[in-house]
């Protein structure tokens, strides 16, 4: 089993940055098997959305609304995915939830609150 832990959300004014971090953790045979990381959203009643995502190879995607602003990268040795959030608006305000995904299985974080104030 491997579990994910986001940290790094807050209350931040608009234009503002914050760098979200999500942790990879339990077993070394499942982590090594996980081929894409990707940030999600959720903001009050809508529905999850994806964001972005990076393969272990680093390949990234962005959802139009955030090319240009957001950067996702990976360190494969800390287990750990980062996305930076430059440039931050109101309508980017959520809970950020990471999902590491192998062949057979998703792993998702408990989701970190981000408040962009106007």
């Amino acid at each position: 089993q491997v579990q994910v832990a986001e940290s790094g959300g807050g209350l931040v004014q608009a234009g503002g940055s914050l760098r979200l971090s999500c942790a990879a953790s339990g077993s070394i045979f499942s982590i090594a098997r996980i081929t894409i990381m990707g940030w999600y959203r959720q903001a009050p009643g809508k529905q999850r959305v994806l964001v972005t995502s990076i393969t272990r190879g680093g390949t990234t995607s962005y959802v139009d609304s955030v090319k240009g602003r957001f950067t996702i990268s990976r360190d494969n040795a800390k287990n750990t995915v980062y996305l930076q959030m430059n440039s931050l608006k109101p309508e980017d305000t959520a809970v950020y939830y990471c999902k590491w995904s192998g062949p057979s299985n998703d792993y998702w974080g408990q989701g970190t609150q981000v408040t962009v104030s106007s």
